[in-house]
């Protein structure tokens, strides 16, 4: 088995805090993807794991057994880089085998596990192949057949699609899936993408500015944000955030957007709710499925201009201007026909959240 824990792990470059006192346990059998903006300590974090980098303080555990003073060969794992690595004077076949002639396995042992490695990826045809002829995506299967044909207790991987095209990008999500179920490895994946964070992970690990955000399955990171970077890191096209004011009126509740710009009616249970919680000024979050259209008038919706429409294939974004303020919506495809119609909204209740304007912390309210 391979659990890895990471224990108040910081890590200094000069005066540069790069990792902030950083917990995280990794499951045995895991994929867990570490998901932020370039510099936010990611990398860094896989680096340590791996012994690649040392730690200033706290511990790293592999299977319960601390692998801080440990060289990279001794923590039985591997490490899949986004450029390859590969050796450019050797075959497909050469460069899976490396690793297993360097621990001085039997020739016949290398090649069962060269041939099996090959066969798992798809890559039987290329093994006499050297990488000057190889694509992109046949080069990172070379890289990852290498790592994987050793059985390391964990796969490390930095970005390792991340040159690739698009549809190479969407066929490797796929096949690393794959790969990971049929390997029953432990693996930490590092990425800035949140599409491939959220098609891969069976956990995904938020970090900004060297600090754990948020760590949960992709449907709790994308449903229950619990601040606003987390709000506006995940989801394509990001969640809406915008500055409202709650009112009562006589028995209901109402939103106030902007300076009076728009008012949507709001469930009756928003200022009990609010009232148990402490924060200063209030911001809305709602993402683009959450903003509901309809293209005639509608009891307990508002009238909106749309200001642009991005048609998608399947879907298409519409803003609508609200005052200074923009929300976005996902309609289905057609739906608004021309920029400057009249649609009306209203805001998915299930779908809303509320924000700290200060603190950004999510004040954890659920509604609908």
């Amino acid at each position: 088995m391979a659990e890895i824990a990471l224990q108040d792990v910081e890590k200094y470059f000069g005066d540069n805090y790069v990792i902030r006192k950083l917990n995280l346990t990794i499951a045995h059998k895991e994929f867990v993807v570490l998901l932020g903006p370039s510099g936010c300590g990611k990398t860094t974090t896989l680096r340590a794991i791996a012994g690649l980098e040392t730690i200033d303080t706290g511990d790293i555990r592999i299977d319960g057994r601390p692998v801080q003073d440990l060289r990279p060969s001794d923590r039985d794992i591997a490490f899949v880089f986004q450029l390859y690595a590969l050796y450019p004077h050797l075959t497909a076949y050469d460069n899976i085998a490396f690793p297993l002639r360097a621990t001085r396995e039997s020739k016949a042992a290398v090649d069962a596990q060269v041939q099996a490695v090959a066969k798992s990826l798809k890559i039987e045809h290329l093994l006499k192949v050297r990488p000057s002829a190889l694509s992109g995506g046949d080069m990172q299967r070379i890289a990852i057949g290498r790592a994987l044909v050793r059985r390391p207790k964990a796969m490390l991987m930095d970005e390792p699609i991340g040159s690739l095209d698009a549809k190479l990008r969407e066929d490797m999500r796929s096949e690393l899936k794959r790969l990971h179920i049929e390997n029953d490895s432990t693996t930490v994946y590092v990425t800035h993408d949140q599409v491939e964070a959220m098609s891969l992970a069976d956990r995904v690990a938020i970090m900004n500015d060297g600090v754990l955000q948020q760590v949960g399955t992709p449907g709790e990171v994308y449903q229950y944000p619990t601040n606003l970077f987390v709000a506006q890191f995940i989801g394509s096209p990001v969640m809406n955030i915008l500055p409202v004011a709650v009112r009562t009126t006589g028995p209901g509740t109402e939103l106030v957007v902007g300076n009076n710009d728009a008012v949507f009616a709001f469930s009756a249970d928003l200022p009990k709710h609010l009232s148990q919680k402490s924060y200063e000024s209030l911001m809305l979050g709602v993402r683009p499925e959450g903003v509901l259209l309809v293209p005639e008038e509608t009891p307990g919706y508002i009238p909106v201009k749309a200001h642009i429409i991005e048609p998608l294939g399947a879907y298409d974004i519409v803003d609508l201007k609200i005052g200074d303020e923009y929300l976005r919506s996902r309609t289905p495809s057609g739906m608004v026909k021309r920029v400057g119609d009249t649609v009306w909204a209203r805001l998915d209740e299930a779908q809303t959240h509320f924000f700290d304007t200060k603190s950004g912390d999510s004040l954890n309210i659920r509604l609908g």
